[in-house]
């Protein structure tokens, strides 16, 4: 049954192959997208059962977020203390916003000659 969790996943996962030179890698039995070979995106769960995607933030950002709305932001283990979020994909998500979200952590991994590709600079 097709969940709107997995319907957002599914427009994630197209927008994160649009950008810029942009793979989609299977590492630890899961998809990352990486932008030459350094992971932007990564499709997780949260508490090991609510569909979220981790992706990189600027700094302050992450703590921003997680604090104005603790059941949708959340640092996630491991690249937490690097300032990565977690952003659950439930109903409540706003799929813009989130896409913007995972949009800024491709252009703080990926070179600036991809970078400038995507314009808005």
């Amino acid at each position: 049954m097709m969940t709107e969790s997995h319907e957002m996943f599914g427009a994630l996962r197209a927008f994160c192959l649009e950008l810029p030179e942009a793979q989609e890698v299977s590492a630890w039995d899961r998809p990352t997208f990486r932008v030459r070979n350094k992971i932007f995106a990564m499709p997780r769960e949260r508490d090991e059962v609510r569909p979220s995607i981790w992706c990189k933030a600027a700094p302050g950002v992450q703590t921003l977020l997680v604090t104005g709305d603790p059941e949708t932001f959340y640092a996630p283990p491991y690249v937490g203390p690097k300032g990565w979020i977690g952003i659950v994909l439930d109903a409540n998500a706003d799929l813009d916003y989130v896409t913007s979200l995972v949009e800024e952590s491709y252009r703080l991994i990926a070179p600036k000659r991809l970078v400038r590709q995507l314009g808005g600079e």
